[in-house]
C-alpha cells in the first residue's frame, strides 16, 4: 500500500459525536472542581484540561490594516506530582523582520481548596519568562505558583500578529484528558483558509455568516492644478465575516505506545493555511490551494530556487573533489562527503536559507536548507539530475495536506535509471538513501525547476542488519564465557555510530556490561567507525555468572543469553496508530553453545517458524544439539518499515509467541 493512500486511511477514519455547548469562564472555578481526585473516565490521568477555548478573529485600523487576534483561555486540574508540569505554559511568537508578533499573558491563577475554602494565588512577575530561542522566534513562558495535588490552574494569552499564512493550530487532544475544547474562527471575506482535519474524532463543525462594517478616514488626492485641502471624510466599508466553532467533549489522553512516530500525527486537531487574498479592487493572490502551486511558491522564494543557481563559489573546488572519478554513484558519495565535512550544520530546520549558500560555504557552517541546497547545486552543475525534496521531519508531523508551513526540512534527490537517490548532507552518518531518522516521515515532495512536483517515498526499501555470531561454553557451575561477533548495516550502524563517537570507550564498555546482566567484557575492538559504506562490527570476548540457575543438580540456562526480549512491546488491547520501525530491519543468531564435561541436555526449547500474513515479517528458531554441542539460528525479520493498525492483534500475538520462545530454557543434567 503506498504511503498516500495509508495515509487517507488514517486520517479519515473519522467517528462522529455530538457536543452539547457550555458556558466557561475563567474565575468560575468550583468546590467540586477541586475536590474531584482522579478523573472521571481515565484514574490513571495525572492531570486533564478542564476546558480550553480558542478565538481568531481580525482587527483593523487604518495605520495598520488587518491584524489577527488569538485568545485563548484554560483551566487545568492537578490530579498528581506526576501532572505539576501541566501548570507550566510556553507560547511561541515571531520576532523576525517584517511581521512582528507580541503576546501577552493575564488572569493566570491557580486555586486550592484550603479547610473547605477556595484559595487563589496570583500569578506574580517573578513566575513569567520571555526568552529568545533563535533569530527567528521568542518564547513567553509562565510558572503557575503554589501548585499542590488537587489544584485547579487557569491563564490566558493573547497574540496579535500582522502574520496571516496560518491560523494557530488547534489541538483538541493531548497527552492528558481533555473534558471540553472549543476553536473558533472570525475569518474577513477578504482571506480565503483552507482547514485541514486530522484524527480519528471529528469535532462538531457549525458555520454562519455575519456581516461587519469598517469605518476609516478618506482624503481625495487633489487633481493637477487644484489646491491640496485638509479636509477628509468619514467612509464605511461593508464586508461578510464567517464565524466557524469546532466542538468536542470528553476527548481521551492520547498514550504513547511502542513503534509511534510522533503521536501528534494521529491527535484530532484542526489547521488553517491562507489559500486566497481578494481585497477589493485589487487581483486574487492564490497562495495554496494544491501541491503545484504550494511548490511552485516555495521555488520561486528568493533563499530556495535563486540559491540553486549560485555556482561560481565552489566550481574550482568541485573539480578537484570529482578528478579521477567516472561513475555517476562515486561522484555522489565524493560530493556528499564533501559537504557533509565542508560545511557543519547548526542544528537548525528549514526549507528556506538563512544567509545563503554562499555565506554558507565561506564560513563552514549552515541551516538545513543552506547545506541541501547546495548539495543539490553540486550535483546539477556535474550534469546530474538533481533536485530539493521537500519534507516535514517526524517532530514536525505529517505534510498530508497541500500546505507551505507542513515541510520544515529539504533534502536533496538524483535521478538514476534505478530510481531515486536521496541524500542529506547536514548528518555526519548518511550516506546515499540512508537519511538521518528525523528525515524518514512518510513522503516528501521533490521539486523540479519548472516548479512541478512529485510525491516521493522517503521510508526504506532494503533491510538493515544486526548479525550476532555468538559461542560460549558453560563450565559446571553455571558460569558461561566465550566470544561475540557483532555486525551492523545502513541504519543499524547509523544508530550505533551515532550512539557511540562522543563516548570514550571505556565508559561506553561500562554502559554495555551493565546493560547486559553484569557481564564482563575483555579483548573489546571495533572495525568499520569511519568508512560509513562498510557495516560496523563489534567484536569481544565476555563472561558472566548471572545467566544460569542450578536446581537439584541441574543447570538452567537462556541460549540467548543478554539477547533475549522479556516483554512484549505491544501492550494495548487495541491500536489506532500504524506500527512505526522506521526502517526493514533483519536481526539474525547464529550462537554455539559447549556444555560442561559430565552433562548431558535433558531438554531443548523445540523449533519454531512463524509467518506473519501478507509478508509483513517472520521469526526462525532453529536449534540442534549433538553430543557436547548446541547450535542455534534465529531470525527475526521485519519487511516493510510501517505496518497499518489492522494487523495489531496478529502483530500482538506474534510478538508474544516470539519472545515466549526466545525466553525457554535448556535443561543440562549430570551424566
Amino acid at each position: 500500500m503506498k504511503c498516500s493512500q495509508l495515509l487517507i486511511i488514517l486520517f479519515f477514519t473519522l467517528f462522529f459525536f455530538k457536543g452539547n455547548a457550555q458556558e466557561f469562564k475563567l474565575g468560575k472555578v468550583s468546590v467540586e472542581e477541586l475536590q474531584e481526585k482522579n478523573h472521571p473516565k481515565d484514574s490513571s490521568a495525572v492531570a486533564a484540561i478542564l476546558f480550553e477555548k480558542g478565538v481568531v478573529d481580525f482587527e483593523y485600523s487604518q495605520n495598520d490594516g488587518f491584524v489577527m487576534i488569538t485568545e485563548v483561555t484554560t483551566r487545568i486540574k492537578i490530579y498528581k506530582k506526576e501532572g505539576y508540569d501541566w501548570a507550566n505554559k510556553a507560547v511561541r511568537y515571531y520576532i523576525g523582520s517584517n511581521a512582528k508578533e507580541t503576546v501577552f499573558i493575564s488572569d493566570a491563577i491557580t486555586y486550592n481548596l484550603i479547610n473547605g475554602k477556595i484559595e487563589k494565588t496570583k500569578l506574580k512577575s517573578d513566575g513569567e519568562f520571555d526568552e529568545k530561542v533563535n533569530k527567528y522566534w521568542g518564547r513567553k513562558k509562565i510558572t503557575m505558583p503554589n501548585v499542590k495535588v488537587g489544584s485547579v490552574v487557569e491563564f490566558k494569552y493573547r497574540m496579535r500578529s500582522s502574520r496571516f499564512s496560518e491560523l494557530t493550530e488547534w489541538s483538541f487532544q493531548s497527552s492528558i484528558p481533555v473534558n471540553f475544547s472549543e476553536f473558533k474562527t472570525f475569518i474577513p471575506e477578504y482571506f480565503v483558509y483552507n482547514p485541514n482535519l486530522k484524527g480519528f474524532i471529528s469535532p462538531k463543525i457549525t458555520t454562519e455568516k455575519h456581516n461587519k462594517i469598517i469605518s476609516y478616514s478618506y482624503r481625495p488626492e487633489a487633481e493637477p492644478g487644484e489646491s491640496t485641502t485638509s479636509s477628509s471624510s468619514q467612509e464605511k466599508l461593508e464586508f461578510s465575516e464567517t464565524r466557524t466553532a469546532y466542538l468536542a467533549e470528553n476527548l481521551p489522553a492520547m498514550k504513547e505506545e511502542a513503534y509511534v512516530n510522533n503521536i501528534a500525527n494521529y491527535s484530532t486537531s484542526i489547521s488553517h493555511e491562507l489559500s486566497v487574498v481578494r481585497f477589493p479592487n485589487q487581483p486574487y493572490k492564490t497562495l495554496s490551494t494544491d501541491w503545484a502551486s504550494v511548490t511552485k511558491t516555495i521555488y520561486d522564494y528568493d533563499d530556495f530556487g535563486p540559491e540553486l543557481n549560485k555556482t561560481g563559489y565552489f566550481e574550482e573546488d568541485l573539480k578537484l573533489v570529482i578528478a579521477g572519478l567516472n561513475t555517476p554513484e562515486e561522484k555522489i558519495t565524493a560530493i556528499l562527503n564533501y559537504v557533509k565535512t565542508t560545511v557543519k550544520w547548526n542544528d537548525y530546520y528549514g526549507y528556506s536559507c538563512n544567509d545563503g549558500v554562499k555565506k554558507a560555504y565561506k564560513d563552514k557552517t549552515g541551516n538545513v536548507a543552506e547545506i541541501n541546497l547546495m548539495l543539490t547545486a553540486m550535483l546539477r552543475h556535474i550534469g546530474l539530475t538533481a533536485n530539493p525534496v521537500l519534507v516535514s521531519t517526524r517532530s514536525n508531523g505529517i505534510a498530508l495536506f497541500p500546505n507551505r508551513t507542513a515541510f520544515n526540512y529539504v533534502i536533496a534527490a538524483v535521478e538514476m535509471a534505478n530510481g531515486l537517490v536521496l541524500l542529506d548532507a547536514s548528518d555526519r552518518f548518511s550516506t546515499p538513501n540512508v537519511l538521518p531518522l528525523r528525515a524518514l516521515n512518510w513522503v516528501g515532495r521533490l521539486i523540479r525547476k519548472d516548479g512541478t512536483s512529485i510525491e516521493v517515498d522517503l521510508m526504506p526499501k532494503a533491510s538493515s542488519n544486526d548479525v550476532v555470531v555468538m559461542n560460549y561454553e558453560i563450565d559446571a557451575n553455571g558460569k558461561v564465557s566465550g566470544d561475540l561477533k557483532r555486525q551492523r548495516t545502513d541504519y543499524n550502524a547509523m544508530i550505533f555510530r551515532e550512539k557511540v563517537v562522543d563516548l570514550k570507550e571505556d565508559i561506553y564498555l561500562e554502559k554495555l556490561e551493565n546493560e547486559n546482566n553484569k557481564i564482563e567484557i575483555n579483548e573489546y575492538s571495533r572495525t568499520s567507525e569511519k568508512d560509513l559504506k562498510a557495516p560496523i562490527v563489534e567484536m569481544f570476548s565476555y563472561s558472566g555468572s548471572n545467566f544460569s540457575e542450578i536446581i537439584a543438580g541441574s543447570i538452567y540456562i537462556n541460549p540467548m543469553l543478554f539477547f533475549a526480549v522479556e516483554q512484549n512491546p505491544f501492550k494495548q488491547e487495541n491500536r489506532e496508530y500504524p506500527i512505526d520501525y522506521g526502517f526493514p530491519f533483519i536481526d539474525r543468531y547464529s550462537i554455539a553453545i559447549k556444555i560442561p564435561a559430565g552433562y548431558k541436555v535433558e531438554t531443548i526449547p523445540t523449533p519454531l517458524l512463524l509467518n506473519m500474513q501478507d509478508n509483513l515479517g517472520s521469526f526462525k528458531f532453529m536449534i540442534n544439539a549433538s553430543g557436547n554441542l548446541i547450535q542455534l539460528v534465529i531470525a527475526h525479520q521485519i519487511n516493510t518499515p510501517i505496518i497499518t493498525p489492522e494487523y495489531y492483534p496478529m502483530l500482538k500475538e506474534f510478538y508474544q509467541k516470539m519472545i515466549e520462545k526466545q525466553n525457554e530454557k535448556i535443561v543440562l543434567i549430570k551424566v
